[in-house]
């Protein structure tokens, strides 16, 4: 019997500094990945991330990204290729939300938000169309509420509904290769992305929408994300509601 040892994985998560993202490598490291962590700005937090998976034992290193610009996300993989060798899972959770009606939202709100989560996807999905292994996992993020269809999200919602098709078609356009490709979509969460401007009636109102009657945790996203990046691999080409039952 060969006693040859399999080869570590290697992900890329994008917003990996916080939230869900932060959380996700975590998980991923703990279940034996390298990890590079993708982050916009916050290089404090950054690294905050890769010390506490490396006091872990795990590996972990930063690098700063702006996930709308080809060229850095290009420089992104050249990086995890440097340091481990190779690519096989890319988490992509970095995002932004800005809220308003149809009638009132700022455009300019309107066109961040195109930039970092359709661009930004679309550019991390097309190196990583180019570069992830033969066994890896594509995952991107979308949201629950493109069914729960809440007022004043219109905007992201149609973002995120455009993430659910570039992830259904990318699985298909790497037939052949052993990738799967995926989105996952969370529903209220206790993240700063989704707790920021809420008032505690609101957050303890959207708590009690599904079945479990609590928010979502970063950590119940990760297990998802996890599964995916893993043992997940009959499936393909989905939105993974991880939501509580709220839709």
């Amino acid at each position: 019997m060969s006693t040859a040892t399999q080869p570590q994985r290697v992900a890329i998560v994008t917003g990996g500094s916080r939230g869900i993202g932060r959380q996700a490598a975590q998980r991923l490291a703990a279940d034996g990945q390298a990890v590079v962590i993708a982050y916009a700005g916050n290089d404090a937090e950054a690294e905050k991330t890769v010390t506490e998976i490396t006091a872990a034992g795990g590996r972990a290193i930063a690098v700063r990204a702006d996930v709308a610009d080809e060229n850095a996300v290009a420089e992104l993989f050249d990086t995890a290729e440097r340091a481990f060798g190779g690519v096989d899972v890319v988490v992509h959770a970095a995002g932004i939300m800005l809220l308003g009606t149809v009638a009132d939202l700022d455009l300019d709100a309107l066109d961040r938000m195109h930039r970092t989560n359709i661009r930004g996807t679309f550019v991390v999905d097309q190196q990583a169309a180019r570069r992830v292994r033969s066994g890896g996992a594509i995952i991107n993020f979308s949201t629950s509420v493109t069914r729960l269809a809440l007022p004043s999200y219109a905007a992201y919602a149609a973002g995120k509904s455009a993430v659910d098709a570039i992830s259904l078609i990318l699985a298909k356009e790497l037939r052949g290769r052993d990738i799967t490709v995926n989105a996952v979509a969370p529903g209220p969460t206790a993240t700063a992305l989704f707790l920021d401007g809420k008032d505690e009636e609101t957050v303890d109102r959207m708590a009690k929408m599904n079945p479990l009657e609590r928010l979502g945790t970063p950590g119940d996203i990760a297990e998802v994300v996890s599964f995916l990046a893993g043992p997940a691999r009959w499936i393909n080409g989905q939105t993974v509601y991880a939501n509580g039952g709220i839709a």
